[in-house]
């Protein structure tokens, strides 16, 4: 899957002879690593080998015949890394990876694949002690690094672009919570959902970013927009307590380690005002045929993969966050009455625990706020036959609650049913939704003075 320039395959010999006369002076012409370089190259080549094979194997889930694959790669280190937690470091590992990057399983599976790439590295050295350089592996783990990052820049990029994907306009209960109640990462999901010009800026930062590493040509500018944008992401993750840290600080790596190369020559362009050389683009294939192939494929792979993930995305969207599939209890339900163990539960602000409001956005998902102002969303599952509600936690999979329900009147709902372990009863009532000021303020291009409430 790549592509060099046309004009680098020589007119006056046979594909093979033209290859071979190529290939003895870059051979002759190639350097000699140091000892360090090959040993740290060694290292980062396993490292990230084994790093990224979970983002190539999420192609292959798609392809029914290769679900057994993934499946198996991921069984494999789901029990190597909780029995190395176990052993080394008396840890019960129990959540592996979620929604979530930054688990106690993330932490150890990154110290596996380093201490597997020490091993690897040590042997490798000790089998390969004469090879001068690997120059020619290298340009060959870079395409399979540069392809890696360019899926994942591609994925975010589009989860961004496609509405409803990464980010989505603040929910009901989002606009009740009060601010200071939110968490940092409740805070800036807010800021992104609610800025979508911004969201969008950010998706197609990123999605340029991930199509022009694709090609050989704008690798360097793909890297340089990538690390770019990646900065950016690493740093509102840290700042935000974003569970991505681990992850996206390995994409910004990676973008870093693909300029490399280039960095002297962005010295002198940028910093030193000298005359930068052009830098040799040998081709991978010398044959036509070989090149033709390269191309087409990269074609299509990008293509597909940009068209699966948008059509994804946008399924998503349809299914979960689209305006017109809301919740048929769409709103705001005050709880104007409420038994527990059939004890009465007055509207107290000083019952900090009680129900105040059930608020209801999307069909899959309820969120309970209390006297306190806090809240609590839980996945949602409803059958209307039945007329029941059953709630689930997403941080508890052993938590569940099933309530009845019953609506004598359009604004008003009835629930009766065990929660956390208590038989409650409760009436709800629907109050009119408000204009909030985050939704409603708009753009505005004259302030005569700056409007920040």
């Amino acid at each position: 899957m790549t592509v060099f320039d046309r004009s680098m395959v020589g007119e006056g010999l046979p594909g093979s002879a033209q290859a071979e006369a190529e290939a003895e002076p870059a051979r002759a012409a190639a350097p000699v690593w140091g000892p360090a370089k090959r040993l740290l190259f060694r290292f980062g080549f396993c490292y990230l080998l084994l790093y990224l094979v979970p983002t190539y194997l999420e192609l292959l889930s798609y392809v029914p015949l290769a679900a057994g694959i993934v499946t198996g790669y991921t069984s494999f280190w789901q029990a190597v890394v909780p029995w190395v937690g176990k052993q080394a470091f008396q840890q019960n590992i129990t959540v592996f990876t979620n929604g979530s990057g930054d688990t106690t399983y993330n932490y150890l599976e990154i110290l596996c694949f380093a201490i597997v790439a020490v091993m690897a590295a040590l042997v490798w050295t000790l089998l390969d002690r004469r090879r001068a350089n690997y120059a020619r592996l290298y340009e060959w783990f870079r395409i399979y690094v540069r392809f890696g990052l360019a899926m994942v820049m591609i994925l975010y990029g589009l989860l961004k672009v496609v509405p409803g994907g990464q980010f989505v306009p603040p929910s009901l209960d989002r606009l009740l919570q009060p601010f200071g109640d939110s968490s940092p990462m409740g805070l800036l999901w807010t800021f992104m959902g609610a800025s979508t010009s911004y969201t969008l800026f950010a998706g197609v930062t990123e999605t340029l970013g991930g199509l022009l590493l694709t090609m050989r040509r704008t690798v360097l500018l793909g890297a340089l927009v990538s690390a770019g944008a990646m900065a950016n992401v690493v740093l509102l993750n840290f700042s935000y307590d974003v569970p991505v840290k681990i992850f996206s600080s390995h994409l910004l790596a990676m973008a870093l380690f693909l300029i490399l190369p280039d960095l002297r020559r962005l010295a002198n362009l940028f910093v030193l005002n000298r005359p930068v050389e052009p830098v040799e683009d040998r081709p991978l294939f010398a044959r036509r045929g070989l090149h033709r192939g390269a191309l087409v494929l990269r074609t299509l792979f990008v293509l597909g993969f940009a068209a699966l993930i948008a059509d994804t995305t946008y399924e998503g969207y349809k299914t979960y966050a689209n305006p017109a599939r809301r919740s048929p209890f769409y709103g705001i339900w005050n709880v104007d009455e409420l038994v527990v163990d059939g004890q009465a539960r007055p509207p107290l602000t000083t019952d900090g625990p009680r129900w105040r409001r059930w608020v209801f956005d999307y069909p899959r998902s309820v969120a309970i706020q209390r006297m306190s102002d806090s809240r609590e969303r839980y996945s949602l599952m409803m059958d209307a036959a039945k007329r029941t509600f059953v709630l689930t936690r997403r941080d508890d999979p052993a938590w569940k609650s099933t309530l009845t329900y019953r609506r004598p009147e359009t604004g008003r709902l009835l629930l009766e049913g065990t929660f956390d372990g208590k038989k409650v009863r409760a009436v709800l009532n629907r109050t009119d939704i408000p204009k909030f000021r985050l939704t409603t303020r708009g753009f505005h291009w004259i302030n005569e003075y700056p409007f920040n409430r």
